[in-house]
């Protein structure tokens, strides 16, 4: 965890920020064990039991579910971050967001076709892609409007993690690597892009240099370890790992590859960035270093009056490693790195964890990330100053939570 007291100007000495805490004595939390034969299970909790042939959570966790909302006439449906723990989110509490709805496609519905700017256009159909060789590696995924409230609202809205930045999730994502099938089509001297297609109603679709999807473009066919999903683009999606959820196309079926962009509607006009300036800022793919605190987090409660605790969160950046997490319980004026758990994967989440002793008094708690390129998180008030009033795709701004005296959590801009 390193020694950070009296090192860095600003920053809050550890022995300070833990109270004291000595970590690693169970007493500081462990409660006086019952008798053994209370201790004991119900007998009806030692009868063999029954479970679905698809395995459900505990009825018990009911409340670990998804938010959905709409949005511009959309179903958003945001992943639990609040409940969170480790870096893999389950399959079922991935985020979705579908501009035209959610086909019902069979394996035999969708074959996936590569043309344009080659010397042998190509059809796949699911039963040839099974027969390539494939890989598997976790990598987050983030939709760029991802806390679009916290960069529009004038005031802090009270709601949970899940609500406000629920619309990224990390898993592991198995399929074919996409430079295999354009390097068999032939690519002619003058491919510079391709123009991706989903099966949806609406036909979605984006443009990606070639050079990006040739590096690290895959034709996603399992997600955890299963098929894909219906909302996860069942039966093969488009995985750009670090790049704004949009550009994934999900119900792939098509591949043109051009000498340039398409300009479709939505890379000309949901996710273009309009600077304070009135610049435009075009095809900004990556989605950058961000962390937000899991727990405590908006509208929880903290048990007990004070006493110890763990700060803990995720971090992540769609260009690479994190390199290190800073947390302040004080709004901001000192800070301390916090532990960085492994595994530490390239543009996947990040787990930190930092003990904390509460006094019971109102603080304030932030995260800070930097990435292993030295990105490093703003302060709200520096990315309103980049962008335009309206702006809010990959917002990526500190994230800051009031404790109040009563252990209430909220939601708070600092």
């Amino acid at each position: 965890m390193g020694n950070n007291e009296g090192k860095d100007k600003g920053r809050l000495g550890r022995r300070t920020f833990l109270g004291g805490l000595a970590w690693g004595g169970a007493g500081a939390w462990a409660q006086t064990a019952p008798p053994l034969a209370e201790r004991l299970p119900a007998a009806r909790s030692r009868s063999g039991g029954a479970d679905m042939p698809y395995g459900q959570p505990s009825p018990h966790e009911a409340a670990v579910q998804r938010t959905v909302s709409e949005v511009a006439g959309f179903p958003v449906w945001r992943t639990p971050l609040q409940h969170q723990r480790g870096i893999i989110t389950a399959s079922g509490l991935h985020f979705a967001v579908h501009h035209n709805g959610v086909p019902d496609l069979s394996q035999e519905d969708v074959t996936l076709r590569l043309h344009g700017l080659v010397e042998r256009p190509l059809r796949f159909d699911l039963e040839h892609l099974m027969r390539y060789p494939m890989v598997s590696r976790v990598h987050f995924l983030e939709c760029a409007g991802n806390s679009a409230a916290n960069a529009l609202s004038p005031t802090a809205l009270d709601e949970t993690l899940g609500e406000i930045a629920g619309e990224v999730s990390c898993s592991e994502w198995t399929g074919v690597p996409l430079k295999y099938l354009l390097h068999e089509t032939g690519l002619k001297p003058g491919a510079r892009w391709v123009v991706a297609e989903g099966a949806d109603a609406g036909s979605h679709s984006r443009s990606l240099p070639l050079q990006a999807l040739l590096q690290d473009g895959m034709v996603a066919l399992f997600q955890n370890g299963e098929r894909l999903r219906p909302s996860q683009g069942y039966p093969m999606r488009l995985f750009m790992p670090g790049w704004e959820g949009n550009v994934n196309v999900k119900w792939l079926h098509r591949l043109e590859v051009t000498d340039s962009p398409a300009h479709t509607k939505d890379e000309s006009g949901l996710y273009t960035q309009v600077l304070a300036d009135g610049r435009i800022e075009r095809f900004a793919f990556h989605m950058e270093v961000k962390s937000v605190i899991t727990h405590p987090s908006g509208r929880q409660v903290l048990s007990g009056p004070h006493g110890q605790h763990e700060i803990a969160g995720l971090a992540w950046s769609g260009r690479g490693r994190i390199a290190r997490v800073d947390v302040s319980v004080d709004g901001g004026r000192s800070w301390v790195a916090a532990r960085l758990h492994g595994p530490v994967l390239d543009r996947a989440f990040t787990h930190f964890t930092l003990p904390w002793n509460w006094t019971g008094r109102k603080a304030v708690l932030m995260s800070r990330a930097t990435d292993e390129h030295g990105h490093t998180q703003p302060l709200r008030s520096e990315w309103k100053r980049r962008y335009a009033m309206h702006s809010f795709n990959h917002y990526n701004a500190v994230q800051a939570w009031r404790v109040r005296a009563d252990g209430r959590v909220e939601n708070v801009y600092a």
